[in-house]
């Protein structure tokens, strides 16, 4: 994409869908680079997303099961996110950079229960 250090001139149209495209690729690869977790709930996501399609009782509620499970990597890249610019600022210790740390992993954590009860409410609710 752009140089190192250098930020890209704005585009539009074409070019700035092109570049989002390939931003939102640059961030994908680099959150499955990075972090073990995410890449321990892309490897369950490939489990559970068929065990919706095969096994869910509805539509909706296949969409609804895969939705949560989608939810999870969301929760993740952004928990990503948040845990790099944290430590972009340093490694010392800081009440505000756990705060911000543990909300991420906070909100994976939710995302993981919301899976759980979906699963369990539409396989056997």
């Amino acid at each position: 994409m752009a140089e190192p250090g250098k930020v890209p001139e704005k585009a539009s149209g074409i070019t700035r869908v092109m570049r989002a495209f390939g931003y939102t690729f640059d961030g994908l690869k680099a959150t499955f680079k990075s972090e073990a977790a995410f890449r321990q709930e892309l490897l369950a996501s490939l489990v559970l997303m068929p065990v919706a399609l095969y096994y869910g009782p509805s539509g909706p509620a296949k969409a609804v099961m895969i939705g949560s499970i989608m939810l999870v990597l969301v929760a993740e890249i952004i928990n990503s996110a948040i845990e790099a610019v944290v430590n972009r600022f340093g490694p010392e210790w800081n009440a505000y950079a756990k705060h911000a740390k543990d909300a991420g992993s906070a909100a994976v954590f939710v995302a993981c229960c919301n899976v759980a009860v979906v699963y369990a409410l539409c396989l056997f609710g």
